[in-house]
């Protein structure tokens, strides 16, 4: 049975949200549970959207985290950051989008969640940081200066993973 789609594209924050990850090398955009993901070419997803998911109340971003992070940032500000459902127990980390953002803060959370989840050839290469212009200033202002690699009129048959199994 497919899950009904959990997030509205005209969610500011989901559009930001969306921009920031797909300035990265190779990323994409995947619907799954509802929900949008973002997944990275021949690695695995890094993040994925909480709307409201079975009914937390809040509108969130899920992302995996290297160890200790999930931890250190729930303990720093428990209305930020929280341990995600399924998700949780492997160290990803929930930041809401609906309290208190700091974008420049999130890209990096993001751009971490992405090397964690990028095949080698992608992570020894030099790419964006959130302290270097292009993705510093997407996570200010919400625009990049590409065009972004995916978009919701996009048939979901349509886009599919470049994995062996074209499954992530």
């Amino acid at each position: 049975m497919a899950h009904p789609r959990m997030y509205d594209d005209s969610n500011p924050a989901i559009q930001r949200l969306r921009t920031i990850c797909l300035a990265l090398p190779e990323a994409f955009e995947k619907e799954a549970w509802g929900e949008c993901t973002f997944r990275v070419t021949g690695g695995s997803m890094f993040a994925m959207t909480d709307n409201n998911h079975h009914k937390s109340g809040h509108v969130a971003v899920w992302v995996k985290a290297p160890p200790m992070v999930q931890e250190i940032l729930v303990n720093a500000d428990a209305r930020r950051f929280f341990v995600p459902p399924y998700m949780g127990p492997k160290g990803w980390v929930g930041v809401r989008l609906d309290y208190k953002v700091d974008w420049d803060e999130l890209a990096g959370i993001l751009k971490d969640g992405y090397l964690m989840s990028a095949p080698g050839r992608l992570r020894d290469r030099p790419s964006p940081t959130a302290d270097q212009p292009e993705v510093g200033r997407i996570a200010q202002t919400g625009r990049s200066a590409a065009k972004p690699r995916a978009t919701k009129s996009t048939p979901k048959t349509k886009r599919r993973s470049a994995t062996k199994s074209g499954t992530a």
